[in-house]
């Protein structure tokens, strides 16, 4: 549905927020929101705390295979969904935007890549939510999502290539 071209790479390298290494501090900091967590290390950590109402993951870190998958079952349900490298899937956008507005806890296993993930999580993610992400070789990146935040990643997501419109409908929004 989307891909991300070469050219905007380089905008994902900055954190969307601070960075943490400890969990317990990250969600000392949090807000009352959703918390979404798109990564397995990410999900792995705050999975010692408390159990994210999304989750993320692909067994993967850093393009690595994990030797051992994080344990999903806190999770209410588990969605299996398919998404390639560098891409953004239909699947993944629809079976996210139900995630966050659903009741239950649901984690979100992705065959492929969940990297870009966070930037639809932010999104469609309620005024309030916290997304958390991994920030390679630094630690976890709490965004608590505002108008700001939010009409950021949305912007980004229109410069994206493939159907952005399509994109946007499955997310449940138009730019």
């Amino acid at each position: 549905m989307l891909r991300l071209p070469d050219a905007l790479r380089a905008e994902l390298k900055e954190p969307v927020g601070p960075i943490y290494t400890d969990a317990a501090a990250l969600l000392a900091d949090a807000g009352d929101g959703p918390l979404i967590a798109v990564g397995d290390v990410v999900t792995e950590h705050l999975l010692r705390e408390t159990v994210p109402d999304v989750a993320l993951v692909d067994g993967q870190t850093k393009r690595t295979p994990l030797d051992e998958r994080v344990d999903l079952s806190p999770f209410d349900r588990e969605v299996r969904v398919e998404n390639p490298a560098a891409t953004l899937s239909r699947d993944l956008l629809v079976a996210l935007r139900a995630a966050v507005e659903g009741d239950r806890t649901t984690a979100l296993v992705v065959d492929g890549e969940e990297d870009l993930a966070a930037v639809p999580a932010i999104a469609v993610a309620p005024t309030g939510a916290n997304v958390v992400y991994g920030q390679p070789g630094e630690g976890m990146v709490l965004v608590v999502v505002d108008e700001e935040v939010r009409a950021a990643m949305r912007e980004f997501l229109a410069k994206m290539e493939g159907d952005v419109v399509g994109a946007e409908a499955a997310l449940g929004f138009e730019s």
